[in-house]
């Protein structure tokens, strides 16, 4: 079986970048070739076919296959070096601040957080949900990630964390322990009281993104409920964030959501609590001097001052480093 290799160093991707240069490896990928059938495929020349197969070859995209003697003619094959290809490379700004991609759950304190460290760092967010924000760390995408995803047996994150770092060094920082519940708007008046009213036909919810840890938590309890998704209405509907949620229930576009009670109270709903969980921050030991403001900040009374001023979150393990 062959293998798909990634594409990450800028050299390759700049390249690349032509659209005829992608076409060779493409067939190449297919089949080792030589010059004469590549410019006989492409209807071009073989000195124009040859410029860009040294081009390829100079970045590692492409090898000398076979070289193969038929009487006096002698004939070069090429093959691409893997199957297929992932292009993936993350471009940063460049200016005196570092920049620092945060991908996982969202979280309304790293909001806050990355306004008072504007100075010292550029926190840039990616919210993909729990489980594909560690994803991304795992494949280099970003350099911190938040995640609130609890594991069959009532342990949060560490299970994952192992499972996806067994070979890399992290740390797990809890930021906070937040208070998820239903978010509607003020005086109930749809009269929900728990999660198994959301399957009345005349209720329009909205759901969270696949991955995310609210998602995870809301489809275990419809599974040991007994209710299916499609009793919901609005179980497809989805957004990537709590205050998109509230936001909607606010402007009268959806009658429920399960999100913070901070995201609610932002937008001047009601909330009816029924968990708490701990959210923490995994980081790899390498990023650790690259976020050292980061992570001076949360060992601060003023973060802490900052989180308790946020509805449903609890500062009594914040800042705390778990060990794994």
């Amino acid at each position: 079986m062959q293998k798909v290799e990634p594409v990450q160093a800028f050299d390759q991707i700049k390249l690349l970048s032509d659209s005829r240069r992608m076409m060779i490896l493409r067939l190449l990928m297919a089949e080792p070739a030589t010059l004469t059938h590549l410019a006989r495929t492409l209807k071009r020349s073989p000195a124009w076919i040859r410029h860009h197969i040294k081009l390829l070859e100079s970045v590692k995209l492409i090898e000398l296959a076979e070289i193969r003697t038929t009487g006096t003619v002698t004939e070069k094959y090429y093959r691409a070096k893997a199957g297929a290809f992932l292009l993936q490379e993350l471009i940063l700004p460049k200016g005196k601040k570092p920049a620092v991609i945060f991908s996982g759950s969202h979280d309304l304190a790293l909001e806050s957080i990355a306004e008072h460290l504007a100075k010292h760092i550029l926190l840039l967010s990616l919210p993909v949900g729990s489980l594909d924000g560690l994803m991304n760390l795992r494949q280099e995408l970003c350099h911190i990630s938040g995640a609130h995803l609890l594991d069959e047996n009532g342990e949060y994150n560490i299970p994952f964390v192992r499972r996806l770092f067994p070979d890399r060094e992290v740390e797990v920082i809890t930021l906070a322990n937040r208070t998820q519940g239903l978010m509607f708007r003020v005086g109930n008046p749809k009269r929900i009281k728990k999660i198994s009213d959301l399957a009345h036909s005349g209720l329009r919810f909205v759901n969270r993104n696949p991955g995310s840890g609210t998602r995870l938590w809301f489809d275990h309890e419809l599974k040991k409920s007994g209710i299916p998704s499609k009793a919901i209405r609005g179980y497809d509907r989805i957004v990537n964030t709590h205050s998109e949620a509230a936001s909607l229930i606010a402007n009268g576009k959806a009658d429920v959501a399960l999100g913070l009670q901070a995201a609610a109270h932002q937008h001047g709903l009601d909330f009816l609590p029924l968990f708490e969980e701990r959210y923490d921050l995994i980081l790899p030991r390498e990023q650790e001097k690259h976020l050292t403001p980061l992570l001076n900040y949360l060992q601060t009374s003023a973060f802490r001052a900052e989180l308790d001023s946020l509805t449903g979150y609890n500062t009594i393990h914040s800042g705390e480093q778990i060990p794994l």
